[in-house]
């Protein structure tokens, strides 16, 4: 262990409802209020990618000026999710856990390896196109 605090979504839940009791803004979180400042900073979040075209992972091309400030974006975004889902009554980690293992049924490996395929194909191949070359329908993204 290096001697940093290890964090965890509860935690983050404790700081974030700590933080706001501290400040009398639990008044204004409804979790209406936190999903639309939830949504500005994902627009925040966004115009650091505009423009940029395709980035290479670990943006090896970014300063460290860019890389914090995409880290604190990003750090917007996942405050205000951990607070929304807070105000909703919905563990965040346990409904997390529960999508893995929903989007794992939905796209099984064997049949879903190395495609992009949209998440309305049917994977048993009823969805061919003979237009199209074969193509599965809704393989446009």
């Amino acid at each position: 262990m290096t001697g940093k605090e290890v964090v965890t979504l509860e935690s983050l839940r404790k700081k974030m409802a700590d933080f706001a009791r501290e400040r009398d803004w639990e008044q204004f979180h409804s979790p209406r209020n936190l999903l639309l400042a939830l949504v500005g900073e994902v627009g925040e979040l966004s115009e650091i990618f505009q423009w940029k075209g395709e980035v290479a992972k670990g943006l090896p091309d970014w300063g460290e000026e860019e890389k914090q400030h995409l880290g604190e974006e990003l750090s917007d975004v996942l405050l205000y999710l951990v607070r929304l889902s807070d105000m909703c009554g919905v563990d965040l980690g346990e409904a997390a856990l529960r999508k893995l293992d929903l989007n794992a049924a939905k796209y099984p490996v064997h049949l879903c390896k190395a495609s992009s395929m949209k998440r309305t194909y049917n994977y048993s191949g009823a969805n061919e196109n003979p237009q199209s070359g074969g193509a599965p329908e809704g393989s446009e993204l």
